[in-house]
């Protein structure tokens, strides 16, 4: 029986239109030819097709083909950093490829993904394991100082926090919708750690263009919602 989570789909999934179908399968194709050196077969775009399926999932509210396409875009400015550009664009295509909210194991089971459907799709071992490398590394968001394509992804998937306030709030709401199931309570606390994890590294950005740009944003962003959080709670929160 086929693999569900390898199979090619050819149809178009609910909820896309084919404009913007096509403009992510234009985004893909690139990136998949480069990385098995230009080999037409096996046909790319039916991976292409799988992949956007799954970002349309209707549990998602963040998780979406709006963040998928955003970290593309943040990819485009950050290329000249990587090693690898299209390997990091592979990596943003799977990196959230498996998610379910109530999981905790989505980006290891994204990985896997990576591993099976790129070695199927004509992609070398080599080049599928940095691949499922860079989605793993999105589980902490802490690439090495010697790791420019960790570095690129992880940039690229952040750069959400350093947006306009509206934008941001916006962000925060998806990702509290993407978990309605969780108490109001419970969800504080959790997403509170989170923010605190993510101000307690000693930057967000490791690029030069992201440390410039996006760095003093995000953090009075993530304080900011820290603030709010802890004000619900009632527990005072300490100046950094």
């Amino acid at each position: 029986m086929p693999d569900p989570e390898t199979t090619p789909q050819t149809p178009g999934p609910p909820g896309v239109d084919e404009s913007r179908r096509t403009a992510l399968r234009h985004r893909w194709l690139p990136a998949l030819l480069s990385a098995r050196d230009g080999a037409r077969e096996p046909a790319p775009l039916p991976y292409a097709d799988a992949l956007i399926a799954r970002w349309a999932e209707p549990q998602r509210k963040y998780h979406t083909l709006d963040h998928l396409t955003a970290v593309l875009d943040r990819i485009e400015v950050l290329e000249d950093h990587a090693t690898d550009p299209d390997l990091v664009r592979l990596a943003a295509w799977f990196h959230d490829a498996v998610y379910l909210p109530e999981r905790s194991e989505n980006e290891e089971r994204s990985a896997r993904l990576a591993e099976r459907a790129l070695r199927e799709a004509g992609v070398s071992a080599e080049r599928t394991a940095e691949v499922a490398r860079l989605v793993r590394l999105t589980v902490t968001h802490d690439p090495a100082d010697d790791d420019p394509n960790g570095q690129v992804l992880c940039d690229a998937d952040l750069a959400i926090l350093a947006s306009p306030p509206e934008t941001y709030a916006a962000y925060a709401a998806a990702v509290r919708e993407e978990y309605g199931f969780v108490p109001d309570d419970a969800f504080r606390t959790g997403r509170a750690a989170v923010l605190r994890q993510l101000l307690d590294l000693p930057r967000l950005f490791r690029t030069p263009y992201g440390q410039r740009e996006w760095e003093s944003r995000a953090r009075e962003n993530l304080r900011t919602e820290l603030a709010a959080l802890t004000e619900q709670t009632g527990r005072p929160e300490a100046d950094d």
